[in-house]
């Protein structure tokens, strides 16, 4: 079976910590699957929101996730602190892609490599919409 590879960017254009919760923690005591995209949409609402942004809000348009992509790398503990490190490329006509790499702040270690293609979106109307200008020039 091929493995999903990621290229993630040179530069990534923000950071935040955050620690796991014991109820993000799975039977194999370890960071469960899906409370790594959990993990992701916090650093994303941060991400937006360091640059005057909201979901709802991206210079205009509002956006919904259309995929997501993610590399486990080393196994993620209950207490552990990660930092997430977060940034935007890759961009088309009405998406781009948000690109994750989860650092365990005690070993350094990589722990995941993610990305979530977003899709800009007009909830009202029902429909996909342009990537704001403001915002693709700010990380395109």
């Amino acid at each position: 079976m091929a493995r999903i590879k990621l290229e993630l960017p040179a530069h990534f254009e923000f950071s935040t910590e955050l620690e796991i919760r014991i109820s993000e923690i799975n039977y194999g005591n370890h960071l469960s699957n899906d409370a790594y995209l959990s993990l992701m949409h916090e650093a994303r609402l941060r991400f937006f929101a360091r640059f005057g942004y909201s979901e709802f809000d991206l210079a205009g348009a509002s956006v919904i996730m259309g995929d997501v992509a993610i590399v486990y790398k080393k196994e993620c503990h209950y207490g552990d602190v990660l930092k997430i490190e977060v940034t935007a490329a890759e961009f088309g006509n009405r998406s781009f892609d948000l690109f994750y790499r989860f650092i365990k702040t005690k070993s350094n270690e990589i722990a995941c490599e993610a990305k979530t293609g977003i899709i800009c979106y007009d909830y009202k109307e029902k429909k996909t919409v342009n990537v704001p200008e403001a915002f693709r020039n700010r990380f395109g």
